[in-house]
């Protein structure tokens, strides 16, 4: 990922992240894929109304498909309203879908979403990443690092 990517995702008014991929996964490849969303979907994300709680990716058909996202009903969206859980497509090159298709066949590999944000435009992207599951003492060695930088920055304050 560039500066200028980073830059786009420092700006974005809504940032919706997994915290909880990032201890269970080591992450090897991340991607930024377009969001396919319906009218109300979008005014809800803008809100900050959406949950990437227990979504995972999957490919259906030679499309990526993302899997138990979350977005609240919008409070203005009368019957028109989308339904919560529904499944949503991602935008990929066929190149990167046919490269993260033959990735996940090897055991141990998923691909998680893992941010959702407003791009300079208006659209929802969601970025999504190629992982390995972690082990239990790989956990522990997260939470140890963790714990560690977080005892060195407040001894940096007391410094201060």
């Amino acid at each position: 990922m560039n500066k200028e990517q980073e830059q786009i995702r420092k700006k974005s008014p809504v940032q919706i992240k997994n915290k909880k991929a990032a201890f269970e996964y080591f992450f090897i490849e991340e991607l930024t894929a377009g969001l396919v969303l319906t009218g109300t979907e979008i005014k809800s994300i803008r809100a900050g109304k959406a949950s990437l709680v227990d979504t995972y990716c999957t490919i259906i058909n030679g499309e990526l498909w993302v899997k138990g996202m979350s977005i609240s009903p919008y409070f203005y969206g009368s019957y028109n309203n989308h339904e919560q859980k529904r499944d949503r497509k991602l935008l990929l090159t066929s190149r990167e879908i046919a490269r993260l298709a033959s990735a996940t066949k090897q055991t141990g590999y998923t691909i998680v979403p893992t941010l959702v944000f407003i791009d300079e435009n208006g659209r929802a992207k969601m970025d999504i990443a190629l992982c390995k599951g972690k082990k239990a003492y790989d956990k522990r060695q997260t939470l140890k690092e963790k714990e560690d930088r977080r005892e060195m920055d407040r001894a940096m304050k007391v410094y201060k």
